[in-house]
Formats: C-alpha cells, structure tokens, sequence
C-alpha cells in the first residue's frame, strides 16, 4: 500500500442500500452515495475536502454497496485529484467502529504509522480538516471530533471542557459503539479533544434535507448564473429556455420543457422525469419516469 509514518489516510462511510431507502425511491440505478448535490456526487464534497490535508497518501470507501456501482467513480475520481481512492465492501453493516475492526487486517499497518481522519458520507459541512489536523497536533490526545456547537447534542450528550477542550459523552443510542466503546474511554482518559466549527453542519437524511445542503455547497460557490438561486441540475438534463428553476435538484434525463411558463421550486424530480409546457411544480418530490401535465404543489408523485 505504500503508508509511509506520518501520512494521513481518510476512511469515509458510505453505508448501504438498507440505510439509503428513503433516497432509492429517487433513483433506481444510483446508491445515495453517488446522487447529486450541488453538480457533484455526494461523497465529493468529503473527499473533495479530503484531497486539501497535508501529506494525504489514500482515501477509503466503506459501506456494502456492490463494489461495481463504485468502480467507475472511484476510477474517475483517483484519476481526477491524483490521489489513490480505493472502495472496500463489507460482508454486512458493521457501523462506523465495527467496519474498522472487520478490515482490522487490512488498516493494522496504517494505524501504526498514519494519522486516520474518520468521515460521514453524508455529513454535509465545509470540512475543515486542515485546521483540525493541526489542532489534533496540538492538543496531543489520541483523538479530535469535529464538532458544531448547533448540533453537538441532537444525537447524543456531549460535555466538553472548553478550558482543555477535553470530551465526553453520555449516549441515548446504546448502538453507536463508536461511540460508546471507544471514544467515552478517551474522553474519560482525556485523550479526546473537540475541535469546534461555527460554519454550517447538516445530516443528509432526507431528500428534502439534501435541497438544503445543495444550496449550503453552491452558497460556497458564489457563481453568477441565470438559473437559481440553489438549482443543481444531472446530466442529460434538458431544461427549455423559458423554464423557471429556484431550490430543485435535477437527476439524469429529466425534460421540462419551457416554452410557456415552466415553474419549478423547492423540488426533486427522480430520473427521467417530464414536466409539459404551462406546469408549476412547488414543494415536491416527484419519483423517476413521470409525466407531469398538470401543476402540483406539497405533493409526493408516486
């Protein structure tokens, strides 16, 4: 593998097809992993960020997908930002702790010699890894959780020393064995710091939550565009020059015709999706390979 001591390496979940049910409805052919946001992949934005760390020497993918619905991303990806991206299939969920200890083979070297950052596919934030690196180095514990003072409490109690920056938690979830396993002993140990962000932090739970960190990711962008505000639009997407688009995601081979009066706003149409001429389409999820010829509005279109 080539782990030289003092590199880093990324490890970043990616989950499976029973955790990303309520995305499957939207596409049939991509792994929630993979659906747009903000014209890229969602496990971009991480692995994006992830190509930013000093001295990065590999990215893993962990989750139990089939390894072919990656192999192509991955491909492309490692080819793109020159870095070594690599997917590895769990035999089942194993959560965040137990996917590490099934690969425990595998990661025993990089453990020994590598700084390890550990991630969420679908935790959307700007990723502020360079400056947690450093802060790690500081504070010299065995580990550092990023953290949002907004939402450090929604999944769990967390009590940090801000003197020390020193953690600990109490769990309401006895599952997260990450957390209850590993890093309460740290924290009890203080071998665990927090690192604080004051910028946005969101889960990618829903469809309608990916909207949101669609429009957070293209904020980050600032680019002029006629189409928008917050509009990300797949490819093969044919969008005709009257249509009016504000917060839609756009998956593959959606058609909405624009000659006369086209509105869309606040809203996810599936793949290959049609929206007819004079259609006004608000606050809606629309699943893939319908024909919408008349306006809907706070609607699921099954």
């Amino acid at each position: 593998m080539g782990i030289s001591e003092g590199e880093v390496v990324a490890v970043i979940m990616v989950g499976g097809p029973t955790k990303g049910t309520r995305f499957r409805s939207l596409s049939f052919n991509i792994p929630k992993p993979l659906l747009p946001l903000a014209g890229q992949p969602m496990v971009h934005h991480p692995i994006s960020a992830c190509k930013r760390i000093p001295n990065l020497a590999q990215i893993f993918l962990i989750g139990f997908y089939e390894e072919r619905e990656f192999t192509l991303y991955v491909s492309s990806i490692s080819n793109e930002l020159k870095i070594p991206v690599r997917y590895l299939k769990e035999d089942k969920p194993h959560g965040s702790a137990g996917a590490l200890y099934y690969f425990l083979y595998f990661f025993m070297l990089i453990f020994a010699l590598s700084r390890i950052f550990l991630l969420n596919c679908d935790v959307c934030c700007s990723f502020p890894l360079t400056d947690m690196l450093e802060a790690h180095k500081r504070y010299g514990g065995m580990g550092t959780l990023l953290v949002s003072a907004e939402t450090a409490n929604q999944f769990g109690k967390l009590v940090a020393d801000r003197s020390r920056k020193s953690y600990c938690t109490t769990l309401r979830n006895p599952r997260l064995l990450l957390d209850q396993d590993i890093l309460s002993p740290f924290a009890g140990k203080q071998q665990l710091y927090t690192y604080e962000t004051m910028d946005f932090w969101e889960q990618i739970k829903t469809p309608g939550m990916s909207l949101k960190c669609s429009g957070l990711y293209l904020a980050q962008l600032r680019l002029p565009h006629p189409i928008g505000p917050n509009v990300c639009i797949s490819a093969n997407g044919r969008i005709g020059a009257g249509a009016r688009l504000i917060s839609c995601i756009v998956l593959d081979d959606v058609e909405a015709h624009g000659d006369y009066n086209v509105k869309l706003g606040i809203t996810i149409l599936g793949e290959a999706v049609i929206v007819e001429d004079e259609v006004v389409v608000i606050n809606s999820i629309v699943l893939p390979n319908k024909t919408l010829n008349l306006s809907v509005q706070d609607e699921i279109i099954l």
